[in-house]
């Protein structure tokens, strides 16, 4: 990749290697007083977090940046199946990452924070995979920290939740945002179970493997139901 634009203001902070971050990843915060100053007030003396650095713990902002960005990878499949080039929706653009959550929960001093430290560093496009109630905007974080962004011209694209599909179980739904939630599949992993009385049933799994051929019946009783 091209070297990093010299208007770029962001590092990457302790606890990420050298080698990790490069022209691809090209900063690295985290935000946590929230998060401590929350967890002091609920039990006195605080909580201890992990790993205090931008690494990622859980795997989530790793999954969702490299499907928003991730870079060409060869021989990759999902358990044998779509075997081929994985690749994000955008290649060539370069990452920061802003932690903000932590282990018990997500703060909005936190977010609000770590939003703000993002569009002084110079972002293009400000992309949250973060959802949760929604409040009037002008007490919702996320709502403000995207307004300030839309202000600077930087385009933000926030998720809208896990919930659903009830009427109003998505969040991030200010006009100011680009709300994304996942809507349908284009495919599907069907496997079969043939009894011996030739009935076959549909059902889904992503196993790849040899069939597992014939085999008893198993009842499964409980004292509860014998």
């Amino acid at each position: 990749m091209p070297d990093i634009p010299k208007r770029w203001r962001a590092e990457c902070e302790s606890g990420i290697s050298s080698s990790s971050c490069n022209k691809k990843l090209i900063g690295a915060r985290s935000f946590y007083k929230g998060f401590e100053m929350a967890m002091r007030n609920m039990n006195g003396k605080g909580s201890e977090i992990i790993i205090n650095s931008p690494r990622d713990t859980d795997g989530h902002r790793t999954h969702t940046v490299s499907t928003a960005a991730g870079s060409h990878v060869a021989n990759a499949s999902f358990f044998g199946f779509a075997s081929g080039i994985a690749r994000g929706m955008a290649p060539q653009a370069r990452v920061a990452a802003y932690k903000v959550c932590w282990e018990e929960d997500c703060f909005s001093s936190d977010i609000l924070a770590g939003m703000e430290r993002a569009i002084e560093d110079g972002v293009n496009i400000l992309s949250l995979s973060i959802g949760g109630t929604s409040d009037p905007y002008f007490l919702d974080a996320i709502a403000i920290g995207a307004f300030a962004a839309t202000k600077r011209g930087i385009f933000v694209s926030f998720s809208a939740g896990n919930g659903g599909p009830t009427p109003e179980s998505h969040s991030n739904v200010a006009p100011w945002i680009i709300t994304v939630g996942a809507g349908t599949l284009d495919r599907d992993f069907p496997a079969y179970a043939v009894l011996g009385n030739k009935k076959r049933f549909t059902g889904v799994s992503l196993y790849s493997g040899k069939g597992i051929g014939s085999e008893p019946w198993v009842w499964f009783i409980t004292r509860e139901w014998s």
